[in-house]
């Protein structure tokens, strides 16, 4: 079935044989429209967990799937005066409900007010990362898919609401300094997930070849989960002390949340690396963790081999587990938590190897291999009993473009 799946996704090429003929006959108009898409197969060394970009509900095993990257994204831009723009992106993956339908991933209008300063509102890309606006587009990065230890650990990619941007110079480097406020919502393997109250702020620095990053993002995350309200208000009932408190350790509705990432990236000499540290943090069961990655290429010609090495690593849980198990009935909640809590243990380590070709100029083709240890699940899903601690080969191919 997940082969059928995969074969499902190429009327693709029709939609962007389309796409790209409305494109050129509106060429006159204030309107311009582009797209992108990525075609790709994934498979692993086994069966006992799927491989999946975090969120996803199921991915590759040792049987190929297409599913983990294959992806068609359209864009309009709508130039009204030097003023005035809006954009909006619609986009086809497999989403966190395992469906591919497609979602208005950016919608959202601009006033170039200054030369250096910009305001939007409506939907865009959420910058938790240092690629969070071209994530998705696989021909502007040069890895097949962005690091899933770091940009695993926050499922949302868009946001609702508004920011205000400012460039300025500053000596030799190009300073850009962005503040945001709104709300996110996303769907994490099939359960929604809301983060409200968000305020935040990406800058970046960019001199000489080199970039550097520091954000900040902050707000209230609620994971709409019947189960985990259930087992709070079952905890919250226990008239034994201590059993209550394990209950609003657990709670992730309106809890405080943040997430930081500092980075850096270099461009010289046909040289290119990157490397990014983050941090998410949160007052309920959803662990604290700690990611990073380091990423080194070098081109030759139209080909690129890569290396990247990362990590995603728990560092608090976030539950102390002080229910006694003096009865039967205590002894079964307090396994439920422990494997409530055993299910957040994300850590895992990664070493990739890979290599670009650009083979048109708008057709990157990309293989990937990449090594994966889990401490607990990590960020497989569907694992078996017994699967942390063992090795995963991931075995990846991809034919990126944009139009």
């Amino acid at each position: 079935m997940r082969n059928n799946n995969f074969w499902r996704m190429t009327p693709v090429a029709a939609v962007l044989a389309a796409f790209a003929v409305t494109a050129h006959a509106d060429a006159g108009s204030p309107f311009t429209f582009s797209g992108f898409a990525t075609v790709g197969v994934t498979g692993t060394n086994t069966d006992d967990a799927h491989y999946v970009i975090p969120g996803q509900v199921r991915g590759a095993t040792k049987s190929f799937s297409g599913e983990v990257d294959s992806k068609l994204g359209l864009q309009v831009t709508g130039r009204f005066s030097p003023m005035f723009s809006g954009t909006a992106q619609v986009l086809t993956k497999q989403m966190g409900d395992g469906s591919f339908t497609p979602v208005l991933e950016w919608a959202f209008a601009k006033a170039q007010l200054t030369p250096a300063l910009a305001v939007r509102l409506g939907r865009m890309g959420a910058p938790f990362f240092a690629v969070s606006d071209f994530r998705d587009v696989g021909y502007a990065n040069t890895w097949l898919r962005p690091p899933v230890d770091v940009y695993g650990q926050v499922p949302f990619s868009h946001f609702d609401g508004g920011d205000l941007s400012y460039q300025t110079r500053l000596g030799a480097a190009t300073l850009n300094v962005q503040v945001l406020a709104g709300s996110a919502k996303d769907t994490y393997e099939r359960t929604d997930i809301k983060f409200k109250s968000m305020v935040g702020f990406n800058s970046t620095a960019e001199f000489d070849g080199f970039t550097l990053r520091l954000g900040h993002v902050q707000g209230k995350v609620t994971v709409e989960s019947a189960t985990l309200k259930q087992l709070v208000a079952g905890l919250a009932s226990v008239p034994v002390p201590g059993v209550p408190a394990v209950g609003q350790q657990l709670s992730a509705d309106g809890k405080d949340a943040s997430f930081t990432g500092v980075g850096l990236t270099f461009d010289m000499n046909d040289v290119i690396g990157s490397f990014e540290y983050t941090m998410r943090r949160t007052d309920s069961y959803i662990a604290d963790t700690d990611g990073w990655y380091a990423t080194l290429g070098y081109r030759f010609g139209a080909f690129t081999p890569y290396a990247t090495v990362s990590e995603v690593k728990r560092k608090d849980s976030n539950v102390n587990n002080t229910i006694p198990g003096l009865t039967p009935q205590l002894a079964v909640l307090k396994a439920t938590v422990d494997g409530l809590v055993a299910d957040q243990n994300i850590s895992q380590k990664s070493v990739g190897l890979g290599v670009r070709w650009d083979a048109m100029r708008n057709v990157a083709v990309k293989a990937q291999f990449d090594r994966v240890k889990p401490a607990g699940v990590g960020l497989f899903t569907a694992t078996q009993p017994g699967f942390g601690g063992k090795n995963v080969n991931v075995y990846s191919l991809s034919v990126d473009t944009v139009f």
